[in-house]
Formats: structure tokens, sequence, C-alpha cells
């Protein structure tokens, strides 16, 4: 039987992670005071140890819920040091064990990638990041040759040609979704949905009533849209990890279809990554970040997600200030009248 999820929500959401910068009690309880809708933990930067000390933290300071998204299918670098930069035409060893990154060896995660790495396999590292051809393989380790200069950073993700098969949820992700369970956690996010059975996993996993957000982030997880959606209960946009597939230039229109069809079968739908960039490092927005906010409302989203805005941002509540300001300035745009030549704004 088809799970049957709850109705769209007619308030626009607010889901916001939380990190280094904002994982404070009184940055918490500010977010809070602010109706957030959800707060995010980001299991893809956050080791398991500190899994139930974050969700004892926040329940501690907050009755906002949480939501625990899942690394997934995907492969990452472990820890790097400062500053490393990777030069076009010199070698690194990739390697399964844990080691700190540098121009000789990057740990790669998970191990099972290397059974799947082949001698010409192509990597690269973030979205600006080093590119590399694999030229050796070995028991969980590989040498690789630079084709591209580019830095290299911790714990960024990791595109690889031809993809990898990976499992659908990490060790980590069941053994975080089984604290979370414990600890009366109901909101679970998919990475990488590929299809629907992959949602089904993780609902299987999760306490009885759970919701499961699938997040479509690839081309495979484009190509079985409907089904998926059909699965979830909502839909999270990841235009971050989707433009590692997906040309740039091509993500906002992969958007607005994923959108059409996630409002075509009732499911509440959000989007993800650079909102409020800018705002990582500055206290105000771009005003390009504030037309692409108005336009992801007007697609018809039901709700904005703020990531490394909230997480490691230098202002976690200013951001979220200036998501709710955009959709106030959204509910308030039904009320604009172009009668003739004269457009009447609402009074400030």
């Amino acid at each position: 039987m088809r799970h049957v999820p709850p109705e769209v929500p007619l308030k626009i959401q607010i889901l916001c992670t939380l990190g280094p910068a904002s994982m404070r009690p009184e940055i918490i309880r500010e977010l809070d005071a602010r109706n957030v809708d959800l707060f995010r933990i980001n299991l893809s930067h956050t080791p398991l140890e500190r899994v139930e000390p974050a969700i004892e933290l926040i329940q501690g300071c907050s009755s906002t819920p949480i939501c625990l998204d899942t690394e997934g299918a995907q492969v990452r670098c472990g820890e790097v040091a400062d500053g490393v930069v990777l030069e076009e035409g010199s070698e690194i060893e990739l390697v399964a064990d844990r080691v700190v990154g540098s121009t000789a060896s990057v740990t790669l995660w998970p191990a099972t990638l290397f059974e799947a790495l082949t001698v010409g396999s192509l990597l690269e590292i973030d979205f600006d990041g080093a590119r590399l051809r694999v030229t050796d393989v070995a028991e969980r380790r590989a040498r690789a040759q630079v084709t591209s200069t580019g830095r290299m950073r911790s714990n960024k993700g990791v595109t690889v040609a031809p993809p990898p098969e990976l499992p659908a949820l990490s060790e980590k992700d069941e053994a975080a979704i089984e604290l979370g369970a414990r600890h009366g956690i109901a909101d679970y996010a998919l990475s990488f949905a590929s299809n629907a059975d992959e949602v089904a996993r993780i609902r299987s996993l999760a306490p009885q009533g759970a919701n499961v957000i699938a997040k479509i982030e690839s081309r495979v997880g484009v190509r079985n849209m409907d089904a998926i959606i059909d699965a979830a209960d909502a839909v999270l946009i990841d235009r971050g990890d989707l433009s590692r597939e997906v040309p740039f230039e091509l993500v906002p229109y992969y958007q607005k279809t994923i959108i059409r069809h996630a409002n075509r079968w009732n499911r509440p739908v959000y989007v993800a990554t650079n909102l409020l960039e800018s705002m990582v490092t500055s206290r105000v927005p771009t005003i390009a970040e504030s037309n692409d906010i108005a336009n992801t409302l007007l697609d018809g989203v039901h709700g904005l997600v703020l990531a490394a805005e909230t997480a490691v941002g230098i202002d976690p509540v200013a951001s979220v200030d200036m998501v709710l300001r955009g959709i106030g300035a959204f509910e308030r745009s039904t009320q604009i009248r172009l009668e003739e030549d004269e457009l009447e704004l609402p009074a400030q």
C-alpha cells in the first residue's frame, strides 16, 4: 500500500541546518523564537559520536523538530590540511585509511569505493577542486594523476566517473537513525535518492509514522523522480550536488521541473544550496540572492533550506531573518494589483 502523505502545508517553511556557528544554546533559542520549522543535522559533517550530544543539546533548548539528513550514496574526502593545492601533472595516493590529506595522499570514503575504481576512473573533488585520473588500483588504495590543478578541502564531495554503486545508507546512517528513534525524532532525509526502493529502505528503519524527505540531487534521481516523489512524504532539491552532474546553467530548469512534478503529486518540496551564500561571510545578501529566493517561492516550493549560511556563517540568525523578510515579501505580493500603468504595492 502506498504511504499516504500529510497535506501540503500552506505556510512557507524554513529548514535550518545547525553546525559550528549555530550549535549553541543561545543561537538555538534565537532561531526557535523565529519559528523555524525544522533543525537539520547533516550527517555528512557530523561524526557519529557527536550525533546524540547534538540531539540532546537541541532538544534541551527548543521544541522545534529535528531532521537527521543522511550521508547517503556519496563519496567524500576526509580531513585535509589547510591550503592544499594539487598541481596538474603531480600524483597522489588515494586511501581508505584515515590520514590528514596533503599533496601526497588523501582519504576517500566509503571504503567500498575502492572496489569500484579502475584504471582510467575520473574523480573531481568539490565543485571547483582538482581533477584526477586513476592510474593504479590496489586493495583499499589507488594512485591517481592530477589532470587539472585545484584545491582540496576537508570533507568535500567527490564525483566519480563512471559512478560506483554505493548503498543508499551508510552504516553510520543506520546507527544515527537508531539514535534518532530513541530520541523521538520523526524526520529523516535520504540523500541521493535514486529510486523508490531506497525510500522504502529508510522508511523501514525509521520509527513508524516518520516523515521521509527524499533528496533529488543526481541524474538518476531526476530520471526516477516520479517514483521517488510518490514513495516519499516530501522532496528536497539539493542544487549543489545536482550541479556536479548537471551543467550549472541547466540547474534552474531542473529545479522548476522537479517542483512541478512534486506539486502534481501533492508533496511538499524544498530547495537547498546557495540561497544566501554571500551571508556565510557577509551580513547582507546580494540582490541576485534575493531574486533567487523570490523566484524559487514563485516556482511553488513549500520550504527553503539554509545550509552553510546557518551552519558555518558569521550570523545564522541574520540569515534566517533575511529569509523571513523574503517570505514576507512573497506573501504580501498577493496584494499587488496592476491597474493600467500603475503598480500599487502594499504599505510597508
